[in-house]
């Protein structure tokens, strides 16, 4: 039985949005268990996906925490 974990930030795509809604979240579980089934052939039920939501404080790159990181390439962008 495979369980895959996904991992998405907690972040919206617009400024009214602050997450991923639970219609995503149903899509992102249907596609990643029909994945499974056409390249593993893993059976639908039993694949377990999970999603996990990480707020944008706790994820980073470039050495930086995200917000930082974001600001510099903005920077960056102007000059």
């Amino acid at each position: 039985m495979p369980i895959v974990t996904v991992q998405v930030t907690r972040e919206g795509t617009s400024p009214d949005r602050n997450s991923v809604t639970a219609e995503e979240k149903a899509a992102i579980i249907a596609g990643v268990s029909q994945l499974l089934l056409d390249v593993l052939n893993k059976p639908l039920e039993s694949t377990y996906v999970v999603i996990e939501e990480v707020d944008l404080d706790n994820w980073g790159w470039g050495g930086v925490p995200t917000a930082e990181y974001r600001k510099q390439r903005a920077a960056g962008a102007k000059t």
